[in-house]
């Protein structure tokens, strides 16, 4: 183990945290798929001198990949968010049997209210079920060293370890002490141990004994480990809690006792029946399920949970003062702010295939990605989104379900990043089961929806390293696809056009709009020719409003100003262009009255 003596103190968000208890904790070697809240983990970890990191196409690979590099004796961290961790769940499980010989730390974040996410899961009961070690910070200082201590319980107990965060937890700042730096005891290397790797069911019989005895002597070790602590108070009132709702509680009952769980399995029995004796009424605060709460009850010990406290939800310190009955007024009434729904950015290349979608008055099964805007109105051209690649699958299923009654009335929508996530599998199973199904990929160079990752059509790696950029029409192709079109999504006609003729098709056919995310830093630098609305020519018929572009904005005029700019009787405003245009000229396209002009070519 070698050591660091000088100390810094830093201001990081939990995540950039993580990254650095990753480096302190010398992982060499860190994979992922990007998901909000969990990206910056390795954005950040990337920029540390001697490591390797790289985004995989989704997060089963990711964490093959991790498990890969601990076999080999080389410490791996990987990440995802919730939802990722559903993806990756049958090689997590399996790895729960062969444990590892390096250690191995998977950062699972959760969405509590569903900021950025289709569901609301807590991803607690993964560690419950695969019978694995989960640690949960409450604030970033924790973050970073529950890493560090990830690593050191991987590598004791032969066994891959859950660090769980929130979004709060990933994107709050606070003070962070660097720290000395470890290294594994392990030789890096490759090392044959087939009874331990191998999970036949001879070997497996085998193994599964082995986490039984892991698990008992990870429950003696909780009792001893010193991030699960009594904070003793007044003992009228004992809570028990974990995470972020830590410091919740601290907050709105700064006098109770509380028993904080850094480690949320498995849990210190013992030192739960001490607390619990000592305490007049016990009551258990977490969010989402009641995690806790059915495994202190298992105990036999008399608890209140989620009978008061929220099970949707984030929680704050006011919504624990009102569940236990101590409502308070607030302490700053909020405003009262003007809505700003989520909108595609002025110029995204997205907006004109679901404009095109609208028209054609189609059922638009949708995925996981910026373009899922494309349900909201005035576009309205999103129809189903359940999950990462689930929009081919549903489509396909639509298909042999209606059959002749639903031929060329279904279109599948995907991203590239979404593409190669889980759409191959979806679009080999169109092809394979002579489905009728219409994909369209969106193909914009970038995962832009988690902030512009690379991916494996990107040209680039997260290393920025040149990267082979992989042709989505020979791989359709390769499929089996015999219909396919690559056409510019800015261009209205020919989308249409594009959509019409592979609705038409009988069999499979994919169209693949092309044109990159108008964010990619290359692209803000090129020429760019952005247009205004000569007032003039407009007659306020609002056709260039049905694009639903931010840029493009409407303007009410009194009867008397619109006399004096020569109104018609029942116009009452004008189309108007700002500062947010990126001159892809959609709009222009739909103006049959020459009102929208380019202004003329401008360095972006």
């Amino acid at each position: 183990m070698s050591q660091n003596n000088s100390t810094e103190r830093l201001w990081l968000s939990g995540n950039e945290a993580i990254a650095l208890g990753a480096f302190e904790a010398g992982v060499k070697m860190a994979s992922g798929y990007p998901g909000t809240p969990s990206t910056e983990i390795l954005e950040n970890f990337s920029k540390y001198e001697g490591v390797y990191t790289e985004w995989a196409p989704n997060e089963k690979v990711g964490l093959e990949v991790g498990i890969g590099s601990a076999f080999a004796g080389v410490r791996a961290l990987v990440t995802m968010k919730h939802v990722g961790l559903n993806v990756a769940a049958d090689p997590l499980f399996t790895a729960s049997y062969t444990g590892v010989r390096a250690g191995l730390v998977i950062i699972n974040a959760d969405d509590p209210e569903m900021h950025s996410s289709q569901n609301e899961q807590d991803n607690r009961n993964y560690a419950f079920a695969a019978k694995l070690p989960m640690l949960e910070p409450s604030d970033p200082a924790e973050a970073k060293e529950f890493v560090k201590t990830a690593f050191e319980i991987s590598e004791q107990f032969d066994t891959p370890v859950l660090v769980r965060t929130t979004t709060r937890i990933a994107h709050v700042k606070g003070l962070v002490d660097t720290g000395a730096h470890t290294t594994s005891s392990v030789e890096p290397g490759l090392v044959k141990m087939p009874a331990k790797f191998v999970m036949l069911p001879g070997n497996a019989r085998a193994r599964r004994v082995a986490i039984a005895e892991r698990t008992e002597k990870l429950q003696d070790f909780a009792e001893k480990f010193e991030q699960n602590r009594i904070e003793w108070g007044d003992k009228k009132i004992g809570i028990i809690t974990s995470g972020i709702p830590y410091l919740h509680v601290k907050e709105a009952f700064p006098e109770a006792s509380v028993l904080k769980l850094g480690m949320v399995y498995p849990f210190p029995a013992e030192m739960i029946k001490d607390f619990a004796a000592q305490v007049e009424e016990l009551y258990i605060v977490e969010e989402l399920d009641p995690f806790i709460e059915l495994h202190v009850k298992a105990l036999g010990i008399t608890c209140k949970g989620k009978e008061i406290v929220p099970a949707i939800g984030e929680l704050n310190s006011h919504i624990l003062k009102k569940a236990f009955g101590k409502e308070t007024a607030e302490q700053f009434a909020p405003e009262s702010l003007p809505p700003r729904p989520p909108n595609m950015c002025a110029g995204c290349p997205h907006r004109g295939l679901f404009f095109n979608l609208a028209r054609l008055k189609v059922f638009v099964s949708g995925d996981i990605g910026c373009y899922t805007l494309g349900f909201l109105p005035p576009l309205s051209a999103m129809d189903t989104c359940v999950c990462m690649g689930a929009s081919i699958g549903i489509a396909h299923g639509m298909d042999k379900a209606l059959g002749e009654d639903g031929r060329g009335k279904t279109v599948a929508v995907i991203g590239d990043s979404t593409f190669f996530h889980s759409g191959l599998t979806g679009l080999t199973n169109v092809v394979y089961n002579k489905g009728n199904s219409t994909v369209v990929i969106l193909d914009n160079r970038i995962t832009a929806m988690t902030g512009h990752q690379e991916n494996p059509a990107s040209g680039a790696t997260l290393q920025n390293q040149p990267a082979h950029v992989i042709d989505i029409e020979k791989l359709c192709q390769a499929i089996g696809v015999e219909h396919i079109t690559t056409v510019d999504p800015h261009n209205l006609d020919e989308t249409k056009k594009a959509l019409e003729e592979a609705l038409a098709f009988q069999g499979p056919s994919v169209v693949i709009t092309r044109s990159p995310c108008v964010l990619i830093p290359s692209e803000k630098k090129r020429k760019k020719i952005p247009y205004f609305v000569d007032t003039k020519n407009c007659t306020g018929c609002k056709s260039c409003l049905r694009i639903g572009c931010p840029a493009v904005n409407w303007t009410p005029v009194s009867p008397e100003e619109g006399k004096d700019l020569g109104y018609k009787e029942k116009q009452k405003g004008h189309s108007m262009i700002n500062e947010m245009c990126n001159g892809c000229g959609e709009c222009a396209q739909l103006c049959k009255f020459d009102a929208i002009v380019k202004a003329g070519t401008e360095e972006a």
